[in-house]
């Protein structure tokens, strides 16, 4: 059974646990799992997540950049929320069909992770893209209100 107020968040590579956006989902109620996921390996990131996963059954996993790409790595009933994910830049994660399900948050102006990639991503899997934010970072209020916004929508689904 999935844990409605339990939120899996994954960082990009270059976060760490305990960052703006799992701080702020934590803010506005939900119990946020934060695993320190591997810099090293890819794989031994998903492997984990994948242990997280199968123990915990969080209703949304949040995934931000490389976190995002793998949140698509990982089998759940989870729904998905990708921040900025660098699927490209890890194309086997790209292997697992994104469900039509997911909701995708981009900055336009992102100088890391091309917006294209998030557009393409969307358009063939039939996920919702948004764009927020103002930059990869997506620290912001806009971008953070647009993840806030896409969890709860996410979390009500699950019930």
């Amino acid at each position: 059974m999935q844990h409605h107020n339990t939120i899996l968040f994954l960082h990009g590579l270059e976060s760490a646990p305990g960052g703006t956006k799992p701080s702020f989902l934590a803010q506005c109620g939900y119990k946020v799992l934060n695993p320190a996921l591997s810099r090293r390996s890819f794989w031994e990131s998903v492997q984990l997540v994948q242990e997280i996963v199968d123990r915990e059954k969080p209703s949304v996993i949040v995934g931000s950049s490389r976190g995002g790409a793998v949140a698509l790595c990982v089998r759940t009933e989870a729904k998905l929320v990708l921040i900025a994910p660098a699927w490209k830049r890890y194309a086997r994660a790209s292997s697992r069909r994104t469900p039509s399900s997911a909701v995708i948050i981009h900055s336009k102006n992102d100088k890391v992770i091309s917006f294209k990639d998030s557009e393409s991503l969307a358009a063939s899997s039939g996920a919702t893209l948004i764009a927020a934010g103002a930059s990869h970072r997506m620290g912001d209020q806009k971008a953070l209100l647009a993840m806030a916004a896409a969890v709860k929508e996410a979390s009500n689904e699950n019930r």
